[in-house]
Order: C-alpha cells, then sequence, then structure tokens
C-alpha cells in the first residue's frame, strides 16, 4: 500500500476530488492548509478596514491524501497532475510513501481489505 499526498492550490480542491472519484479511487482525505514554496515571495494584499498594504506570507493549499494499493498509485499521480497542472511553478507537490499498516477501526480489519 502506498499513501499519496498532494499539496495543492485550495482552488483545485473540487476538481481534484471529482477526477479522483471518476478515476475509482475508493476515498480521500483533504485538509486545509498553507504554504509557500521555496522561491515563492510574499504576495502583497489590501485588507478592508486597514490602512496600507499588508504581506500574506503563505498562500491558501489544501493537502489531498489517498492510501491506495501499489498498482493503483500510477493512476492516482496521473489524475492529480491532470487536474491540477497548469505548468507553472506552484502547482504543487505530490509525495508517495509506503503504508505499511491499515487498520479500519469500525471493522477492526487490517492491511488491504482495511481501504477497500
Amino acid at each position: 500500500m502506498k499513501r499519496v499526498e498532494a499539496i495543492i492550490s485550495a482552488e483545485k480542491v473540487s476538481t481534484v476530488s471529482e477526477a479522483l472519484r471518476n478515476a475509482g479511487v475508493g476515498g480521500a482525505t483533504i485538509l486545509d492548509a498553507k504554504g509557500r514554496g521555496k522561491g515563492e515571495k510574499p504576495r502583497i494584499q489590501t485588507a478592508k478596514g486597514t490602512r496600507g498594504l499588508s504581506a500574506a506570507e503563505f498562500s491558501s493549499r489544501a493537502n489531498v491524501v489517498a492510501v491506495v494499493d501499489d498498482p493503483e498509485v500510477e493512476k492516482v499521480i496521473t489524475t492529480i497532475i491532470d487536474a491540477t497542472s497548469t505548468g507553472s511553478p506552484g502547482d504543487g507537490k505530490i509525495f508517495v510513501s509506503t503504508v505499511t499498516e491499515a487498520i479500519d477501526i469500525g471493522t477492526k480489519k487490517r492491511g488491504q481489505t482495511a481501504i477497500a
């Protein structure tokens, strides 16, 4: 089993969620996040009711996590890239790591059957 974790623009969450569902991915967890890339400069913005400008150091991001069987990893990666890529730096990152155990708390199933 593999954990595929994608950090994407918050605006792409609905697109990625639908694309994963259409690709047959059983489940995903989506977390709100804030972050910045290595070379990303703070965005300058104004806020209503305040004086001057303020710098937002972090951009709104989403962290999408799916645990899938090994043969499904490339399909999940391709689906996320197709749904999010604009060809620009800042589109996000995908990380893949090995999951050594999965346990469904309610059913007490373990391993592959816990994520099915």
